[in-house]
């Protein structure tokens, strides 16, 4: 943890928290070999988030070293569920656990769309059921 990301107590700020699910999604796509960039120029999809849902078990603080963990809790026609743990290296509890569900849309019409199966292929593997 980082100066930056705690409050007057040394406790994370509970914003910084969204960043660092950014970053464990970002990851998550870029090992499935859809880096954003790529996902979008190929897919021609947007994936806003349109629910986002956080409960903080345990506080974390200044130089925790956190470990985020995340992946698909499930699919929706339209939607997707991303799962989030947040856990200090070498513990089992966790710090924090999230979800966000990404809805699928058009770039041009930022209308919904089923979510491409080439998504649901490549992220078969850090899906809740596999």
């Amino acid at each position: 943890m980082r100066w930056g990301d705690v409050d007057a107590a040394s406790i994370i700020f509970y914003g910084a928290y969204i960043r660092f699910f950014e970053y464990a999604e970002t990851e998550l796509f870029r090992e499935v070999g859809l880096p954003y960039g790529v996902m979008f120029d190929e897919l021609k999809i947007w994936l806003p988030r349109v629910h986002l849902e956080c409960d903080f078990q345990r506080a974390a603080r200044l130089d925790d070293l956190l470990q985020v963990s995340v992946f698909v809790g499930r699919f929706g026609t339209k939607s997707m569920r991303l799962n989030f743990e947040v856990r200090r290296q070498g513990e089992d509890a966790p710090v924090a656990t999230a979800h966000f569900v990404l809805a699928a849309v058009n770039q041009d019409t930022f209308e919904t769309v089923p979510v491409p199966a080439e998504l649901r292929e490549r992220l078969a593997p850090y899906t809740a059921e596999a």
